[in-house]
């Protein structure tokens, strides 16, 4: 049989919810023949980055550390310790843990990138971080998705998310994202026809990579209410967004707008459509947030490997508590494996299994 695919879980804050929902979440997926039920495309192995003695103290805190163990003792999941900078304690941040916090990315990456002619792995997902206990531990931190696109030497990356919609037979919704983490006033100086472009061209290739998309639909956001009024409301669509528009569909890209962005996010109007860009962070990630019920996942466009994550912060007021909900792990990881399966010739219309 073919040596199983190995697949790289990030813990991340290890005060935070991380370590929570990646045990809750592979005590729930299915075991070492994965493919078996159509779960995943076929044999997975998961390996995840981690202190073990607190992932076995926190599985504990939760009451499954028995069956956490038994887990372990299938083979299929393979805990890579990596020590703690100090104890951990849930809830309570520690700076002097920020550099664990890295170590754990760092591992995956380089699991990632080549050495030599191989990887060590096919994907990552990462848990959520703390930015702050990073930065409090001298390391400038802006998030995962610069720190993943320094590591791999690119450029630019794209933010996307994506969820199923359970008021609308599960409908995959996916979003992206022109700007990231930038206050509100300085989106439109950040917005250029080459930022636009090049963000269609990498959204149009992974969609079509990683997602086995033939022919990917991209539905674009205005900027202004209304998507500028006919320039009453702001030129950017008129100046901007239009021109990129046309260079990207004289480019072979599908991508149409700009269309006002309080009235995209229907169901008649999104019907069709493989992804929404958005000019802003709220302005997408707010109807998505709402739209996928907690089921939400974050992917990066435009690295050489795949990432895949949460949808959500550390939510250090429920770590050890049981409460955190770990949907959202789930869906990064079926995502992760379905991704690999595209890149190793496994095409279907774009939705994770279940």
């Amino acid at each position: 049989m073919p040596e199983p695919l190995a697949l790289a879980i990030s813990t991340g804050e290890p005060a935070g919810i991380g370590p929570d929902i990646t045990i809750r979440a592979l005590l729930q997926i299915a075991g070492p023949h994965v493919g078996d039920k159509g779960d995943m495309h076929g044999a997975m192995r998961f390996h995840v980055l981690g202190d073990a003695r607190m992932l076995s103290a926190r599985a504990e805190a939760l009451g499954v550390g028995k069956a956490w163990a038994r887990r372990l003792a299938d083979g299929d999941v393979v805990v890579e310790d990596i020590a703690l900078g100090v104890g951990c304690v849930p809830g309570q941040l520690d700076a002097r843990n920020g550099r664990y916090v890295l170590s754990l990315l760092d591992a995956a990456i380089d699991g990632l990138l080549p050495a030599g002619a191989a990887t060590r792995f096919a994907a990552m997902v990462t848990a959520p971080v703390q930015k702050s206990t990073i930065n409090d531990a001298g390391v400038p931190f802006t998030g995962h998705t610069e720190y993943l696109a320094e590591r791999a030497g690119v450029p630019r990356v794209v933010m996307m998310l994506a969820g199923p919609q359970p008021a609308h037979d599960n409908a995959m919704l996916r979003v992206a994202l022109a700007t990231t983490h930038l206050p509100l006033r300085a989106v439109p100086d950040a917005l250029s026809v080459p930022l636009l472009m090049e963000t269609l061209t990498i959204i149009d290739a992974d969609l079509r990579r990683r997602f086995g998309i033939a022919r990917p639909r991209i539905l674009v956001t205005g900027l202004n209410p209304h998507a500028g009024e006919s320039g009453h409301m702001g030129r950017e669509e008129i100046d901007i967004i239009a021109p990129a528009l046309a260079l990207a569909q004289d480019a072979g890209i599908d991508a149409r707008g700009p269309y006002p962005a309080d009235t995209l996010f229907q169901p008649r109007h999104l019907a069709g459509a493989d992804c929404v860009l958005a000019m802003y962070h709220d302005q997408g990630l707010a109807p998505l947030k709402y739209g996928t019920f907690g089921h939400g996942i974050n992917v990066t466009l435009g690295l050489p490997f795949i990432r895949t994550s949460v949808d959500h912060g550390t939510a250090l007021d429920l770590a050890g508590s049981g409460r955190a909900e770990h949907g959202s792990m789930i869906e990064a990881i079926r995502c992760a494996v379905a991704m690999t399966g595209h890149a190793n010739g496994h095409h279907t219309n774009g939705r994770p299994p279940h």
